[in-house]
């Protein structure tokens, strides 16, 4: 496939995140297997989708001098111009006048001589003038926007929550694509033998920064191996592999992951409990329980019954005090992933964490009953709203006398990860440790 292809392929897949919304990291994967695209053209796809994405204020911003009514020039030749533009600023390795060439060629092949003068006029000028800087922007927090395309109003939340320098390291790192990570099934193997076998196969790992699980995809790629689909590993941030560590499950026990799909935090509960006992996997959407359950098979786990209900009706289905341990990893804005769904920047509004929170304290409230005296209750989410996390946590609280932080939750995580933990909880940023952005609270039901 030739090369002008796999960018008439990124600007489809640019024009139908767009039109459609849909998640660009499921969209990208479908458009890989349906184009056949060969290896050496995956990771140039995957770089100027993503790319042209993460960055989507700051081409705007960059093309305001050169497209003086935006609004009236077609959304999928703005498309084609972000994504041109971001090879010619973002892009070493690729010479202007190939992206400019090869944005005329498609302009022209999809039969439109006008559009093409245009799409060539805007680059060439661009090539010739150079973009604006972002130092005219005198405002520091709006200068952050623009320059790591995130909306405005987030930024101004994380500033207020945690200080500008902080909120400007999230928003950078941001911009770094993640490194992926595998849990080693320590059912089947150990780290150090996956680890050499894998080296064998000519897939280079390093071990993880957080968890004793985990492995760091350093060079190849593992879905496609037998590693995989026989079960030895389960791709999952280090972040999220906290959360099994921090509810501690025992064999033996009871345990309801309340938020399941699609099966990782269960997964992972199970392999911790040497598959012995009970896990009850709820999630509200039928097609998302069979991903749970193909989840299970896949790495050889038996004991987790994954059923398809809303967990604000789990005490209908489960009597009072059923579990010795609950796992809430609720419904949530998902910041903390958004280099892994970088489109999720330009989707969401202000008002969704308030809308959450009220689901949050639900499915906390209804399930809480469900919960042994003396067990512990994990609540986490991937983001780093503090209306979802603490203020959620201190409403739980407040109405459930019955309940207390577990102060116990530090000696649970790894040692780099205490120093975080205040009173039960953490929050994880994510330019601390290049993870996703987390929060896991560890309660205890008094008695």
């Amino acid at each position: 496939m030739k090369k002008s292809n796999v960018r008439e392929v990124a600007l489809d897949a640019l024009i139908k995140l767009e039109q459609n919304q849909a998640y660009s990291n499921l969209l990208l994967q479908s458009v890989m297997k349906e184009q056949e695209l060969s290896d050496q053209d995956k990771p140039l796809l995957t770089e100027l989708v993503y790319g042209t994405l993460q960055n989507k204020l700051a081409l705007d911003y960059m093309l305001t001098p050169f497209v003086k009514k935006p609004q009236k020039v077609a959304p999928w030749v703005m498309q084609l111009l972000r994504m041109s533009l971001y090879q010619m600023v973002y892009l070493e390795k690729i010479p202007d006048r190939a992206a400019i060439h090869e944005a005329v060629e498609l302009t022209k092949k999809r039969g439109h001589k006008g559009i093409s003068s245009l799409v060539n006029g805007v680059l060439r000028s661009v090539q010739r003038e150079g973009v604006p800087s972002f130092d005219a922007i005198k405002d520091p927090v709006k200068r952050l926007s623009v320059e790591t395309s995130h909306p405005l109003w987030l930024i101004q939340e994380w500033v207020e929550a945690y200080g500008f320098e902080a909120a400007e390291s999230m928003c950078r790192i941001h911009l770094v694509p993640p490194k992926q990570t595998l849990r080693v099934n320590r059912m089947k193997t150990d780290r150090a033998a996956l680890q050499q076998e894998l080296m064998d196969a000519g897939i280079e790992t390093e071990l993880g920064d957080l968890s004793e699980d985990a492995l760091k995809l350093m060079k190849g790629s593992i879905v496609a191996t037998p590693f995989f689909q026989e079960g030895f590993v389960t791709i999952q941030d280090e972040s999220s592999m906290l959360v099994a560590r921090a509810l501690d499950p025992q064999p033996g026990e009871m345990v309801l992951d309340a938020c399941a799909a699609p099966g990782g935090k269960s997964t992972h509960i199970a392999e911790r409990m040497n598959d012995e006992g009970k896990i009850v996997s709820l999630d509200l959407h039928e097609h998302k329980v069979k991903l749970i359950k193909q989840a299970a098979k896949r790495l050889n786990l038996t004991k987790i019954e994954a059923k398809a209900l809303d967990a604000r009706k789990a005490s209908d289905a489960y009597s009072e005090a059923s579990f010795d341990r609950i796992l809430i990893d609720a419904p949530c804005s998902g910041f903390g992933v958004i280099r892994r769904k970088p489109d999720m920047k330009y989707t969401k509004s202000p008002e969704d964490a308030a809308r959450l929170a009220a689901i949050q304290q639900a499915i906390l409230h209804e399930t809480a009953p469900l919960l042994k005296p003396g067990g512990t209750l994990v609540y986490s989410t991937c983001t780093m709203d503090p209306i979802e996390n603490q203020q959620v946590i201190h409403a739980f609280l407040q109405e459930h006398q019955d309940f207390e932080p577990d102060l116990s939750l530090n000696e649970r995580l790894p040692e780099q990860v205490a120093p975080f933990v205040q009173n039960g909880s953490v929050q994880i940023l994510p330019h601390y440790f290049g993870t996703d952005g987390f929060f896991i609270c560890s309660m205890r039901k008094k008695g």
